[in-house]
């Protein structure tokens, strides 16, 4: 048995279900749980304040879960190959356990860590199954690395058998003279949405505990519901690892159901995106299925860019979800369809602007997800049907039909009863006189014309 070992928690900020802590408690007399802020992500623009936010609350309360047990969480700041080879030195630690990661640049530190441990004499040892339910890769398609369709990719990836999940330990014993810093804490941060959800494992599991009592049951019929807010909220948990994948699809099964079965489905997305990006890194920036697109760009394509994220493109729903993604930090997932259909196919703007501005935000801006999504929404990326379009007056009607969700987050418009609201430019004069509402940026049939001539053109 080893006398200490390390514990590089990433994006798995957890005790429970957490394999490489368990590997490294079965091995070692002593662990260093330890988090390296990675100053790489400041420079790169990813350290954006509602993830810092969320992060500093989940790193308190996985210290606060090992304090329990006996032990802390180490935090250093910096490149965290540096750091983890100067806590190894520390604590005299023979190995390092971290969970797998499917980026590029997960991948690159890896590599990077595995070359200076062992050139030290130290071991790393990488666990899958800990950020995904599935591991990248462990189901492909005949003579192909990865699953570009999504309906396949699911078939085989029910019938895998998942790891059991993990208790979390009892007693985690920690040794003495390695230093940290100060944990990170929310409320010295700017910019942080004001109606941001809390971070932390505590918070998710009863989160979670609450939505397999009273939400997943109805979930296959009203995940769609926009102002029902029907949907579980568990991605911020998902993208930091407070919650495992592996448990979730566990005790979702066990719970059984339609509801049950949709939430499953949605886990196993997130799963697929995850391999397609491990198998493609580049498609977090490049165009999976490139088409070609002569994106618009210049004064005229500013102006509609900046009213889209102000939310006043005058198509209320549209307005709705990116106020909802400013003031929460997070959006409906319907709403994330809309928003990106509008800003990439009505008024014909680059996806990656759009997918910018969304990991600007969103608590749970999610590289695999996020960039796939947008791709998919694009029609760059894994869609089938890439040309797609989704009109926001008819999803509307269809997942918003009274209008409580637009009222709910464009004030301007909370007067207008009824469906009436999703098309204010409607209204008499009288009434329109005194909203404080834009005109439409664009007309629909305008913006399709427009994305269907340029895509026709590249043929």
């Amino acid at each position: 048995m080893n006398v200490v070992s390390v514990v590089l928690f990433t994006a798995d900020l957890r005790l429970h279900d957490h394999p490489p802590l368990r590997a490294a408690l079965e091995g070692a007399r002593e662990v260093v749980p330890l988090f390296v802020r990675d100053t790489a992500m400041d420079r790169a623009g990813f350290a954006v304040p509602n993830r810092l936010a969320f992060l500093a609350d989940s790193l308190r309360d996985l210290d606060a879960g090992l304090r329990e047990r006996g032990g802390r969480l180490v935090i250093r700041s910096g490149d965290p190959v540096e750091e983890v080879c100067k806590v190894v030195a520390e604590a005299d630690a023979d190995e390092v356990h971290m969970a797998s990661d499917v980026s590029g640049y997960a991948h690159h530190r890896e590599a990077r860590l595995r070359h200076a441990l062992e050139a030290d004499g130290r071991r790393l040892h990488v666990h899958d199954t800990v950020t995904s339910a599935l591991t990248p890769g462990a189901v492909t398609p005949s003579a192909k690395d990865h699953f570009a369709v999504f309906t396949p990719y699911f078939r085989q990836w029910s019938q895998q058998h998942l790891r059991d999940a993990l208790a979390a330990p009892r007693t985690v014993r920690v040794p003495e003279g390695v230093g940290s810093e100060e944990l990170p804490s929310r409320s010295g941060l700017s910019g942080v949405s004001e109606g941001l959800m809390a971070g932390g494992e505590t918070e998710g599991r009863d989160r979670f505990a609450a939505w397999l009592r009273g939400g997943i049951g109805a979930y296959e019929d009203r995940h769609d519901d926009l102002p029902g807010d029907a949907t579980s909220r568990l991605s911020p948990h998902l993208h930091f690892g407070t919650l495992s994948p592996v448990e979730l699809v566990h005790r979702s099964r066990k719970a059984g159901g339609p509801g049950a079965e949709a939430f499953v489905r949605q886990l196993a997305w997130r799963d697929f995106h995850r391999q397609v990006l491990a198998a493609r890194p580049t498609a977090s920036t490049a165009d999976y299925r490139t088409k070609n697109d002569r994106w618009r760009t210049g004064k005229s394509a500013d102006a509609d860019i900046e009213a889209w994220r102000a939310g006043r493109t005058g198509y209320p729903v549209v307005d709705a979800g990116m106020r909802q993604l400013r003031h929460e930090g997070w959006m409906h997932n319907r709403a994330r369809l809309l928003t990106a259909c509008f800003l990439a196919k009505t008024l014909y703007v680059d996806w990656r602007v759009g997918a910018r501005h969304f990991l600007d935000l969103l608590v749970d801006g999610d590289m695999a997800n996020n960039q796939m999504n947008w791709q998919w929404m694009a029609g760059t990326g894994t869609d089938t049907r890439p040309n797609r379009v989704l009109n926001p007056i008819t999803q509307a009607r269809r997942y918003d039909p009274d209008g409580t969700y637009v009222r709910r987050w464009v004030p301007e418009l909370a007067g207008v009863e009824g469906p009436a609201v999703h098309e204010p430019w409607k209204l008499g004069r009288a009434e329109r006189s005194g909203l404080d509402y834009p005109e439409p940026i664009v007309e629909l049939s305008e913006g399709l014309d427009r994305f269907k001539a340029a895509r026709d053109k590249d043929k």
